[in-house]
């Protein structure tokens, strides 16, 4: 259903996605990732590294890090699907938010509300 390719919209190094590999209706479960947890208070640890712009809140008091193809999804302010936290089995759910044609890159919106425009750390500046 998903794969990961080059994306058109990463300018990073490895300048990844993640892509449908066929058409997905709105409402389906595109991935589950499984998430390591950490202490907020641990967090200046994670800044030194790259993995700061790949981490996630994670409630209140922690952060997170998704394994699988969790941080793999690039951004939009129009995204085509959704996460949703799962705290009882430690994963970030991945949803179509809309239906997406085979071929699309697959966004979410790293402000965590499809409705939240308010601009990111990369928009800034």
């Amino acid at each position: 259903m998903i794969e990961v390719k080059t994306s058109p919209l990463s300018n990073g190094e490895f300048n990844r996605g993640v892509f449908a590999t066929r058409d997905i209706k709105k409402g389906t479960l595109l991935h589950e990732a499984p998430v390591i947890s950490y202490p907020n208070d641990q967090h200046e640890h994670i800044e030194k590294t790259i993995l700061a712009d790949y981490a996630f809140e994670y409630g209140k008091n922690h952060s997170a890090i998704l394994l699988g193809y969790g941080m793999l999804f690039n951004h939009s302010y129009e995204p085509n699907a959704i996460y949703e936290i799962n705290f009882e089995n430690h994963t970030f759910e991945f949803y179509a938010f809309k239906d997406i044609k085979a071929g699309d890159e697959i966004l979410i919106n790293y402000n965590g509300d499809v409705d939240d425009k308010e601009r990111l750390w990369f928009d800034q500046g």
